[in-house]
């Protein structure tokens, strides 16, 4: 009778021929033979850094062809397939189709591009694998210093906590519960939000991210605790229109509790006036928290730092590192000013988990004190590296250089009969669109610049974005990009101009 085998099993005999010995009768995972795992290894460094090396050559981005996307949907591999096997199909069917935001020329959205050493510091922080909620090991001290140095950058107080998450939505939702907390006027923690308890409301202008609706939600006040503010033709918050917002809440008997401010607006990168916010926060008792998603690294810049004023009085500040700091994702960060009241906020106890003055919990587990994770991995090292690595002034000059291209890129519009400015540039982001007649209508206008977006994506020329302002569709460009040149810029406003003149001479705006 022939025996039959699990699954399991039939690994287990694949496996086990390559060891010998007392070593045959048990499982692990680490190689049977470490000097080919490590030749594995410096073909896959080699092989990803001439991928990075060649950026330039390659397509900004290309969707994924069908017969990939079939190969990808393979049954669950219950037989091993073996490491080079699974290497290969990365770097066939995986590698060649990313996101489209490390090359030269790509602006979409706001996302950052990573760097090499970072991808590097990335790998050893995997190599260790330690669990970063805190305790007595190195991981814990580095992510102290890292977010000593950015609240230095950030010129917050001496003392203020913070915390590494995956990015800023996640350190926003944190920095909105720290002030539902802080500011409810009852133990949030304990009663929940079910009780008898004035209804409590956030505040926001019109421009803020969406990020701001699912945190809401999230913490259980709702979407109509969220009060949009409209905002100035700079997309700033209506500073009058927000305090007598506030008072007219109070005298309805809400519970007003925070503004969220923007620096750097996802939109047109508009900033809001954070100074006035702040000076009317201390009046209404409210917690100001700043959403610095992109914009608080002007910090960085001794030549644009003057542009998000105020971002240091911020009760909560959250913004990403892995856009203008270049990182890879995710790293974002939060930082309070209160570290009371971010601990107040998170800080849990539990019998496995005893702080103790000696051993591996000494000191405790401060991270997962102040967030919702337990689990953490070692975010900090890659920003720890590289701040080690370039330093604050490399960064800062990266920063400004992106501003200064989009002001290149705004006055070669500014220049072109068949471009329009939509919207005044700030920092680094421009939103403009191709406009070859004055009698166009504004729908024929948006279906040709929706088209426009498209065709410069799937060309592989380009990597941009598109938003509506007001009742305009405009292209959207976010330079959060170190690898960018000027002259990418002259071939952006070149391609927009000849995919538009393409379509008003063939193409019809009404098939698209």
């Amino acid at each position: 009778m022939t025996a039959l085998h699990s699954p399991f099993e039939e690994a287990a005999e694949v496996t086990m021929v390559h060891l010998t010995g007392a070593a045959a009768a048990e499982l692990t995972l680490d190689p049977p033979n470490w000097s080919e795992q490590r030749q594995l290894a410096h073909r896959m460094l080699d092989d990803i850094f001439d991928h990075l090396e060649t950026l330039r050559d390659q397509p900004a981005w290309q969707p994924v062809p069908a017969h990939v996307r079939d190969s990808l949907r393979e049954p669950l591999p219950r037989l091993p397939q073996g490491e080079e096997r699974a290497y290969q199909d990365f770097l066939h069917n995986v590698l060649p189709y990313a996101s489209g935001n490390r090359h030269p020329r790509a602006w979409g959205w706001v996302r950052g591009n990573g760097t090499p050493f970072a991808m590097l510091a990335e790998m050893l922080a995997a190599g260790m694998n330690t669990h970063a909620a805190g305790g007595q090991q190195a991981a814990t001290y580095v992510e102290e210093q890292t977010i000593a140095w950015l609240a230095q950058v950030m010129e917050m107080p001496v003392g203020s906590s913070g915390i590494f998450v995956s990015g800023g939505t996640m350190a926003n939702l944190l920095g909105l519960a720290v002030a539902r907390h802080a500011k409810a006027g009852f133990d949030v923690r304990e009663e929940g939000l079910q009780g008898t308890h004035q209804a409590l409301v956030v505040y926001g202008s019109t421009e803020t991210h969406m990020w701001a609706q699912k945190s809401l939600e999230f913490l259980g006040l709702g979407r109509r605790a969220f009060r949009r503010v409209p905002v100035s033709e700079n997309f700033q918050i209506d500073t009058e229109a927000f305090q007598q917002q506030v008072r007219c809440d109070r005298a309805a008997g809400f519970r007003p509790i925070a503004v969220i401010a923007n620096a750097g607006t996802v939109n047109t990168g508009a900033i809001d006036d954070i100074l006035t916010l702040k000076k009317i926060c201390e009046e209404e008792d409210l917690w100001l928290h700043v959403d610095g998603a992109f914009g608080a690294l002007l910090k960085f810049s001794p030549e644009y730092r003057h542009l998000v004023a105020g971002i240091e009085l911020a009760d909560s500040l959250a913004f990403d590192l892995h856009k203008w700091m270049y990182l890879p994702f995710e790293v974002g960060c939060l930082l309070v000013r209160d570290a009371k009241a971010h601990a107040d906020a998170f800080a849990a106890q539990a019998s496995y988990l005893e702080k103790a003055n000696r051993g591996m919990l000494a000191n405790g587990l401060p991270f997962s004190d102040r967030g919702i994770e337990l689990s953490r991995g070692f975010k900090a090292l890659k920003v720890w590296m590289s701040l080690k690595a370039y330093g604050t002034e490399t960064h800062g000059q990266l920063i400004a250089q992106n501003v200064e291209q989009a002001a290149h890129l705004e006055m070669l519009i500014r220049k072109h009969h068949k471009l329009d400015l939509l919207a005044p540039r700030v920092m680094n982001v421009v939103c403009f669109r191709y406009r070859p007649q004055d009698h166009m209508g504004v729908e024929e206008m948006n279906k040709i610049n929706r088209e426009i977006v498209l065709r410069l994506q799937e060309s592989g020329e380009f990597v941009v974005s598109g938003t509506l302002l007001r009742d305009d569709y405009a292209l959207r460009v976010a330079n959060t990009n170190h690898r960018s040149r000027m002259e990418d810029f002259a071939a952006l406003v070149e391609a927009v101009v000849r995919h538009g003149d393409d379509l008003c001479s063939g193409a019809s705006p009404a098939s698209m």
